[in-house]
């Protein structure tokens, strides 16, 4: 089943290249990837736990490479927002005007790679699909984007290039640290080698250190966050929804994945550092938001500003903590997915996202203003939304490090910080809402189409699932209970 979830989206895009209809085959493609990725959810048994669909296909025995794929309660998660995702992104592509063939097939292959990589036991494929995903963001950025986009192009290449060399780095001197006996890419070798004890603690600071600026670079870590707001404002808008909804989680799940269940000394060691950075997400990158005088630069900003509640919950390293953490990347992938995606076509239909110039859109895109309010209220954590639920659950763990100690602990002051950056989230998208779709509407804008009857299917289906999550939390956390406790005991500050 994994096999065709990974390859679905892969071969789909090879088919359009070869000459195959671009938009009903990237559709018939990215439908049959979600059902079947839906069915490996309902068919995961979460008693027993760990790995299951496993298969493996040998590829250098020398080299102690292996095709290997399996998926875990954690997997699933990301592999369920993967490809729901690039489904509504293919829906939501309107005529693109110039080689659309390429485009759908872009589109499925930065899908395809994100899918290959939260499948991948094997680190060498872990990395590799990673790196199929960054190369069409740049042609999608560079071709189809808006505003200065080749310098967004290559800023973002340049960026995550160095990013991932640093990640390579790490992953290199990850496997060399492990005992001569027990050096693999299985991932499931590695974590058993590093609960046995095999990689020093000097050496788990230092790798611990290159992960984390590797990964950094991916989520956009402050003060690493440069590349990804000027990205997604130049980003055609399903492009934008599959990068900042699903790619960026890369880095999140590799920390959780890789990072602190390998290397659980390192992880306390730079436990200060990583909420000194977050803090700056969270609060900095809050505020500079609050500037923003464009929809798209703002929703920019804000996608890196939510990364600060993730890596918060990442760094509790206890089991709330972490589940919120793997919730909360659900959560905000679908949120950041469907803004994104209501800005695209707020954008295609008037030309402009600069809010001097919008205003009473409301009244004549009635649905769009509603969906729009939804996905900002999702944003902001309201109850009832799936951001809601995942975000109690990461304050709630990054406050309850240190509590039996006297005085404020470290976790708890940033913890009281980050919850200053809900005021802020409020502030800039409520603000947003009013500038678009509230007050009179400029006379301009009186015969502008709502959103067709076609287009409100992805924004249904993604409103569904952000509520169906903050309704039913326990959903996404029966399948995720059995994947954190190993990683708990060993990575607890």
């Amino acid at each position: 089943m994994l096999l065709f979830i990974v390859f679905a989206p892969l071969v789909t895009a090879l088919l359009i290249l070869s000459g195959a209809p671009g938009r009903v085959t990237a559709l018939f493609g990215s439908a049959a990837t979600a059902i079947a990725t839906f069915t490996a959810l309902f068919r995961y048994d979460p008693v027993p736990g760990g790995f299951q669909f496993v298969s493996s296909l040998t590829i250098s025995e020398s080299w102690r490479i292996h095709f290997l794929l399996g998926a875990d309660g954690l997997s699933l998660i990301m592999l369920v927002l993967a490809a729901l995702v690039l489904f509504c992104a293919v829906w939501f592509t309107q005529p693109v005007g110039k080689s659309e063939r390429l485009f759908y097939a872009c589109l499925l292959l930065l899908g395809g790679g994100a899918i290959g990589a939260f499948a991948s036991l094997d680190l060498f494929f872990f990395y590799a699909f990673h790196e199929i995903a960054l190369i069409p963001t740049f042609f999608l950025i560079g071709i189809w984007g808006t505003g200065n986009r080749f310098a967004a192009a290559w800023k973002v290449t340049i960026y995550l290039a160095l990013g991932s060399f640093v990640l390579l780095l790490g992953l290199i001197l990850l496997y060399r640290s492990v005992p001569v006996t027990a050096r693999s890419f299985d991932l499931r070798v590695l974590q058993s080698a590093a609960a046995a004890g095999g990689i020093a603690p000097a050496a788990q600071n230092t790798i611990f250190l290159l992960l984390l600026i590797g990964f950094g670079v991916l989520i956009s870590l402050f003060p690493f966050h440069n590349w990804a707001p000027e990205a997604y404002a130049s980003a055609p808008a399903p492009a934008a929804m599959l990068h900042a909804g699903v790619l960026k989680k890369f880095g999140l799940y590799g920390l959780l994945r890789i990072a602190l269940p390998l290397l659980p000394e390192g992880a306390r060691h730079w436990s200060w550092l990583l909420l000194v950075l977050l803090s700056g997400n969270i609060i900095y990158v809050g505020l500079v938001t609050l500037a923003q005088k464009r929809l798209d630069w703002m929703l920019g900003y804000s996608s890196v500003m939510h990364m600060g509640y993730i890596f918060l919950g990442i760094a509790s390293a206890n089991l709330i903590g972490l589940n919120g953490a793997a919730v909360l990347m659900f959560a905000h992938g679908i949120s950041i997915a469907l803004l994104f995606a209501l800005a695209g076509e707020i954008r295609r239909r008037t030309g402009t996202l600069a809010f001097s110039d919008l205003g009473g859109l409301g009244k004549v895109m009635p649905f769009a203003g509603f969906a729009f309010g939804v996905a900002a209220f999702a944003a902001i954590g309201l109850p009832g939304f799936a951001n809601f639920a995942a975000e109690v659950m990461v304050f709630f763990g990054a406050f309850r490090v240190g509590a039996d100690l006297q005085g404020l602990h470290f976790f708890q002051v940033t913890t009281v910080l980050a919850l200053w950056g809900v005021v802020i989230s409020a502030v800039y998208l409520l603000r947003a809402y009013r500038s678009i779709f509230m007050g009179a509407p400029n006379d301009k804008w009186n015969a502008l189409p709502d959103l067709a009857g076609a287009l409100r299917i992805p924004v249904i289906l993604l409103i569904t699932a952000t509520l169906i999550v903050g309704f039913f939390p326990n959903t996404a956390l029966r399948v995720l209970r059995p994947t954190f406790p190993a990683t708990v005991a060993e990575s607890a500050p």
